[in-house]
């Protein structure tokens, strides 16, 4: 515990049989439950979980904090009512997966062995169902490859057990050697979707948008669809979206790059950054409807639609007058008019709405 507050960690791991032990024995004693979601792998990851496992009840190791399993009771109210056959209803709705461990959820480590392939982001929303129902008070994320730091934990969880914020991210682009340690292809990677998801996530003073070394609170889970989250890789920035839709707060500490430690990564860059761009572009858009529009109207929602309006009229006028250029002919004063009527309005509208979206997510960002 830390601070008499309960914390778990989900560690997501596909084929990690080398460097998966190296997480689990480094992680700090103030944590309760270490949930391991073994994606399908290949190798033996979960073969040295269990033995491991094994291992420690049989040497009288640190035993696991028991919690009570809460009982969800019918209420005279509907609102409460729909909640409650929601939350027995979800199970479904999360990819098959059973519990290996022969105690059950009792034991401080718990394996969790996904029955078919279904990326990082399922198994990460299934170790934060498993949590959410333990009503463990701090959920951290690190990865089964060993690339994240366990000393930094704390510093990631304790504004949560403080009650200080929703959601903690760490961020290793503001460490002094990141520019030496991370590979250059993936620092402008990084740097690019970081900008994409500051638009799309509304979080605009977030950074290091991919990272998995996050911690949340249980209020914070119980205010999204778990099920929901983004099943690959693009679901960190699926995440922030939902978080952000749900009025929930948000701060960055700084952790340590780790690289070159016998890690492989299993991203694909040129793959990757395609389908989550039009992941947030999709996002964005959700977001502005549903946090804009229907949860609580804001005049950003119409500077940004008329701004999007206006420049895709705008747009066949650019063509034509581009091919102008290109080709010859006469401008027609018109046309060059109307281009400009439309660019000028156009481009204003969106800086306005770009203002007041950051003005507004300001009180989130503490």
């Amino acid at each position: 515990m830390l601070n008499k507050k309960t914390v778990a960690v989900i560690i997501p791991a596909y084929n990690e049989e080398n460097q998966i032990l190296k997480v689990i024995e480094t992680m700090p004693a103030f944590v309760d439950k270490i949930i391991i979601v073994n994606d399908c792998s290949k190798d033996k990851t979960s073969d040295v979980v269990l033995n491991h496992i094994k291992d420690t009840e049989s040497q009288g190791k640190k035993k696991a904090f028991r919690f009570k399993k809460e009982i969800q009771t019918k209420s005279i109210y509907e609102a409460d009512e729909v909640i409650r056959k929601q939350i027995l209803g979800e199970a479904s709705l999360f990819p098959p997966y059973e519990i290996a461990n022969q105690n059950g959820v009792n034991d401080r480590i718990i394996l969790i062995n996904l029955k078919v392939n279904s990326g990082a982001g399922a198994a990460v929303s299934v170790g934060y169902k498993l949590a959410k129902d333990l009503k463990i008070h701090c959920i951290a994320k690190m990865d089964g490859d060993g690339q994240m730091d366990p000393s930094e934990l704390q510093s990631l969880c304790e504004p949560i057990v403080n009650g200080e914020v929703d959601f903690v991210k760490g961020n290793r682009l503001i460490h002094r050697s990141a520019w030496l340690i991370i590979p250059k292809i993936r620092f402008f990677g990084n740097s690019m979707l970081s900008i994409l998801t500051k638009i799309a996530s509304g979080y605009w003073h977030v950074s290091d948008t991919q990272t998995g070394y996050v911690a949340i609170s249980n209020k914070a889970l119980s205010s999204i669809r778990l099920h929901d989250i983004y099943p690959r890789y693009g679901y960190p920035n699926d995440l922030l979206v939902k978080l952000n839709i749900a009025f929930c707060s948000m701060r960055e500490v700084e952790i340590k790059p780790v690289y070159r430690i016998g890690e492989k990564s299993k991203m694909k860059i040129h793959k990757v950054i395609p389908k989550i761009s039009w992941l947030l572009l999709k996002l964005f858009f959700k977001r502005l409807w549903v946090k804009y529009f229907f949860r609580d109207f804001h005049p950003l929602f119409l500077l940004y639609n008329l701004a999007f309006l206006l420049l895709l009229i705008d747009l066949p006028i650019f063509y034509k007058l581009l091919m102008i250029t290109l080709f010859g002919g006469s401008y027609p004063t018109s046309l060059l008019i109307l281009f400009s009527i439309l660019s000028i309005n156009g481009i204003q509208f969106l800086l306005f709405a770009m203002w007041m979206d950051i003005q507004d997510n300001e009180r989130l960002y503490k």
